[in-house]
């Protein structure tokens, strides 16, 4: 059985390997690559990247990426892995493939600027990111040959952001946009910050390699800080404030000591609000989003919101699958240990982005297909449409912890058997949080974070005292929730600050587990114990000094009882007939956010001792009640 299965992998990767050199050689073959430094309004020039088709029988539509990451490989007989992706799909349709270097990055002239703020008021040679779109673009169409005058973008992540500001450029030949992942608000729910609480692991990997100040242009940025210590955990816990941080990284990171200038949402964070410019938006877009994409899950469903609302004649639609930060681009059946069925990418290659952007830039086929939101739901993995999103035929309901500590919805009858309600109610729920033992995000040693904690087996943080768990009866029948949970707290803290952390869970059945084996091929994981697996469908944490203003935060009388309301990123999941739906509720997430010193104070300048312990109670009485709103999909 081993010779044979080692005999057709064989076979399968020498197929694999001679159609991948088919591609690269017909690429090559077929395509040619010009590097050209794109004149700016203000004198600055963009190092540009174009492979063009050789075929001259037809005009052929650009499609640009800008981004911070560049363009690389560098020379004109280097060519990009573009054929080793699902993008040879544009390729084989002769896409002129565009990538620049953004202002002040890698080989382009100019001051980079994270974020760069959308100047709706440009004069003369003021510029901005939607600016150099447009004068790349405005260059492109009148200098490279044999093009049809249609442009299109597109990007994941902070390439989602410049496409994003592409949608703003107001330049005709812009037909079609698509922000993937986009950066969008880096102090509400993207990346460095969720409701003002500091993604200090993130931000700190990332900022001491991106944010190297180059003065000139260059090919290579180098390694950025690295550690013997390989527990991110253990790290970030010696570290012991952001002080020690700021220590490590250094005096020359420029945006890492801005955001500590800036503890609050204030004017500079809200200017660095990708919806601001989110009016009259013309070209059709595609907003992409990953249901489990631990960096920018905030974006995608908040900048299609902000569309939607701010310029509703828009031609705007969203697709967000099961997916990781770009899964979509890469193999789509599984996160971790969950499995959705059926290669979701390539669904959405397929059936959604290579048909948007043919229809626009190469009027080819229909976008019949495509509807206002295109959204996988969990659970019960399959897609669905809608006319828009959140759908018409939801309904919020309230969900409440009952007499015997356990979570039941307002109609409980309808989901599953009705408790005993005449045991006697408890006023409140009770946990002791310890920043010098905090609450860890996943159960594995890891040195950097994962993408996996998304849909991570929760059963770890249910044995912890300081993590409270509350969880339905066994559903009678299916409940799907399409749309934005919001936790709606009832508590008190015996200090004037903390944070709450608040986990929407699917528990499997006891008897629950996969039939076939893993499809990453890794025995280990095909023989996970999912028989009461506790999967995190969305998690996210608040600071709780923002609970009445991120601008002007409020610290906690305490001991007196405090709402705490906040909204979490949108869920897409159907929790099954014979599964349980649970909510845990703690006020660490280390190290995914920093640690609140759980005293109100400006947390980039704690010191060890601003550190303390609190007593955080959940109160669930008539007067005081706690309630989770779930909204729910009606057939």
């Amino acid at each position: 059985m081993y010779k044979l299965f080692s005999f057709t992998t064989l076979v399968l990767f020498s197929f694999t390997a001679l159609s991948q050199n088919a591609d690269s050689s017909w690429f090559a073959n077929n395509y040619s690559k010009k590097e050209i430094a794109i004149p700016m309004r203000d004198g600055i020039k963009l190092f540009t990247s174009f492979f063009i088709p050789k075929d001259a029988t037809e005009k052929h539509p650009f499609l640009l990426t800008r981004t911070p990451y560049s363009c690389a490989p560098y020379g004109e007989d280097k060519f990009a892995q573009i054929w080793n992706s699902y993008k040879i799909k544009y390729l084989r349709e002769n896409y002129i493939i565009v990538t620049q270097d953004v202002r002040g990055r890698y080989m382009s002239e100019g001051i980079f600027e994270d974020v760069r703020p959308f100047n709706k008021n440009k004069k003369g040679k003021d510029i901005d990111e939607a600016s150099d779109t447009y004068d790349a673009i405005d260059w492109m169409v009148k200098n490279i040959e044999n093009n049809n005058g249609n442009v299109g973008v597109f990007g994941i992540s902070y390439p989602g952001f410049y496409s994003t500001e592409a949608a703003l450029s107001g330049h005709p030949a812009l037909k079609a946009v698509s922000p993937q992942a986009p950066v969008t608000d880096w102090f509400m729910g993207d990346d460095f910050h969720h409701n003002g609480a500091f993604f200090a692991m993130d931000g700190f990997s990332f900022y001491s390699t991106f944010g190297k100040p180059h003065p000139a242009p260059t090919k290579d940025y180098g390694d950025g800080f690295k550690t013997t210590i390989k527990d991110n955990y253990k790290f970030y816990l010696e570290q012991g404030t952001p002080k020690n941080l700021d220590r490590i990284i250094g005096d020359s990171i420029k945006f890492w000591h801005e955001m500590n200038e800036h503890p609050n949402y204030d004017l500079w964070w809200q200017a660095r609000n990708a919806r601001n410019g989110l009016y009259n938006v013309k070209p059709a877009m595609l907003w992409v989003g990953g249901l489990f994409d631990a960096e920018d899950c905030f974006g995608a469903w908040n900048a299609y919101k902000a569309t939607e609302k701010q310029s509703p004649q828009t031609n705007s639609k969203i697709v967000v699958g099961p997916w990781y930060h770009g899964q979509w681009s890469r193999e789509g059946s599984y996160l971790g240990n969950v499995r959705f069925g059926a290669n979701t990418s390539a669904y959405y290659q397929e059936n959604i982005e290579v048909p948007f952007f043919n229809y626009y830039l190469k009027q080819k086929g229909n976008v019949n297909e495509i509807a206002e939101a295109n959204i996988f739901f969990t659970g019960e993995n399959n897609w669905k449409k809608f006319d828009k999103w959140p759908p018409v035929n939801v309904e919020n309901e309230s969900m409440t912890i009952s007499n015997s500590n356990s979570l039941v919805f307002k109609n409980s009858a309808a989901y599953f058997k009705p408790e005993d309600t005449k045991k006697r109610p408890l006023s409140f729920s009770e946990y002791v949080s310890d920043p010098a033992h905090p609450v860890p995000y996943t159960e594995d040693v890891h040195n950097r974070r994962t993408r996996e904690y998304m849909t991570d087996d929760q059963r770890f943080a249910e044995r912890r005292p300081d993590v409270l768990t509350f969880k339905t009866n066994i559903l009678e029948e299916d409940v799907t929730l399409a749309g934005p949970v919001v936790a709606d707290l009832a508590v008190s803290i015996s200090t004037t600050d903390a944070d709450f952390v608040v986990k929407l869970i699917d528990v499997f059945p006891d008897d629950f587990n996969y039939t076939s084996p893993h499809p990453s091929g890794e025995v280990s994981r095909g023989l996970y114990p999912m028989s009461g697996y506790e999967m995190l469908v969305r998690g996210e944490i608040m600071r709780g000094k923002y609970r009445n203003s991120f601008e002007k935060p409020a610290a906690f009388i305490p001991n007196e009882i405090t709402q705490v309301k906040y909204t979490l990123p949108d869920v897409a999941h159907t929790f099954k007939k014979g599964h349980r739906i649970m909510i845990q509720v703690q006020s660490t997430w280390f190290p995914l956010a920093d640690r609140n010193p759980q005293k109100f104070m400006n947390i980039y300048k704690a010191d060890p001792s601003d550190y303390q312990k609190a007593t955080i109670r959940l109160y669930h009485t008539a007067e005081n009640k706690t309630n989770f709103i779930l909204p729910v999909l009606k057939k």
